[in-house]
């Protein structure tokens, strides 16, 4: 198990929070909270050992050309790809009403 961190540029604080996802069905869970004003923080806990640039470009291409709220953003991980992160990100932020 491997507990990364990573921080993005934000606007100001979300309002609402959700949860999506479920880790033990075998891909992953994701929470987020409204979060410190103009920063987006992800903690990531993945059972993925040296798999920090992966998630950083998954985040780069996510990200890119978005003005998302303040969110902390706790993802639990067991092995998902690229496309089920970005979908229950994307799940989470329709959840919160951003998109």
């Amino acid at each position: 198990m491997e507990t990364l961190t990573f921080q993005f540029p934000a606007a100001e604080p979300g309002r609402s929070r959700t949860l999506v996802g479920c880790v033990s069905s075998g891909d992953l869970e994701v929470l987020i909270e409204p979060g410190n004003a103009g920063q987006l923080e992800i903690q990531v806990i993945t059972s993925v050992n040296g798999s920090s640039a992966r998630w950083n470009q998954l985040f780069q291409r996510l990200f890119d050309g978005r003005t998302l709220p303040a969110l902390k953003i706790d993802i639990h991980d067991f092995g998902a790809t690229p496309g089920v992160v970005r979908l229950r990100l994307e799940q989470g932020f329709e959840e919160i009403g951003h998109d």
